[in-house]
């Protein structure tokens, strides 16, 4: 949170303070899909498989971020759980397009039956949400109503009154403190509304997203933060994405902006800031996955891990294992 003599409004954001304040640690998005592996086509990873993940990620991370309450959640808690592992969850829903969105750079136009699907999905994926929440308070820690829903070139575009529906339902639903994470633009304009209705505000930031050199980085990631923080100075506020990519084939970041020095260097004074300001920042990602993005092996999307799709570390962890070793 932000080190800003913020009120403490509800007993939520209490809760919130009070568990970073108890329990301070590395905090991390993880996603453990694996080659061949697809969300999209329903191929998981299997226990195994994310039972080995967790016990690598457990010994250096206190909290993950989870996307959506869909197997593989269920999975990572149910090995949590079994495994008896000192980690605490975010779990969000997965919301589908509920309106067409023509700023998409990549196309996110739909038909009217395809939406109305998504609207039913997305109902049934908050039901999800809750029903995980409530099977395991005492890991999920909070809940997130969605994720890059509402900025201006996503191609899941839900309206923010829609949003703000789905929030009120978990709220009444679930014991634990409700969020949206989101790019830091849209939180100081159209999401006010939805502001007033979370327990607290998550940020997304990603320099290199933005043309910044690595020079740059930390002090765009501070301004993003802090425009969103100074705006809403009564909630917290945390990072649930900020990283870098360690490979690029040019596709929205120069190949020479990407590689495991840059990362490196953007983490280790990411992390020394946010832990120097109390703010919980999960780091984007654990794992490469390969799965994301176009089909070329280069591509950007597919390589934001601290670790290769091998589960082996890359500079950044290993400088990290080796600080603690």
């Amino acid at each position: 949170m932000v080190s800003r003599n913020m009120p403490r409004k509800s007993e939520k954001q209490r809760t919130i303070r009070q568990l970073i304040e108890q329990k301070p640690g590395n905090a991390i998005c993880y996603s453990g899909y694996r080659k061949g592996q697809d969300p999209r086509q329903g191929i998981f990873p299997s226990y195994q498989e994310i039972r080995e993940d967790l016990l690598i990620l457990a010994a250096n991370w206190s909290y993950l971020r989870l996307y959506d309450p869909s197997q593989h959640a269920e999975t990572t808690l149910e090995v949590i759980r079994d495994e008896n592992l000192d980690l605490k969850v975010m779990l969000g829903a997965d919301l589908a397009a509920e309106v067409s969105n023509p700023e998409c750079p990549w196309g996110a136009n739909f038909d009217d039956e395809t939406l109305a699907a998504n609207r039913q999905a997305n109902s049934e994926s908050i039901d999800r949400l809750i029903a995980l929440a409530n099977r395991c308070p005492d890991i999920v820690f909070s809940v997130s109503v969605g994720n890059e829903s509402s900025v201006s070139w996503t191609d899941h575009l839900v309206p923010v009154d829609r949003i703000i529906a789905y929030a009120r339902r978990l709220k009444k639903a679930v014991a634990q403190p409700v969020t949206f994470c989101e790019n830091y633009v849209p939180w100081t304009s159209k999401l006010a509304p939805l502001a007033a209705e979370l327990d607290f505000i998550s940020v997304h930031t990603y320099p290199v997203w933005e043309y910044r050199t690595i020079d740059a980085a930390l002090d765009y990631t501070k301004q993003n933060y802090y425009s969103v923080a100074d705006h809403y100075p009564d909630k917290p506020v945390v990072i649930t994405e900020a990283g870098w990519t360690t490979v690029s084939n040019g596709r929205g970041i120069e190949p020479s902006n990407a590689s495991e020095a840059l990362q490196a260097r953007y983490c280790q004074e990411l992390m020394t800031w946010t832990q120097s300001e109390g703010i919980l920042a999960f780091v984007f990602e654990a794992f490469d996955e390969p799965w994301k993005g176009s089909p070329d092996p280069m591509e950007p999307e597919k390589h934001w891990g601290l670790f290769d799709v091998n589960r082996k570390p890359k500079q950044f962890m290993q400088q990290l294992l080796k600080s603690v070793g």
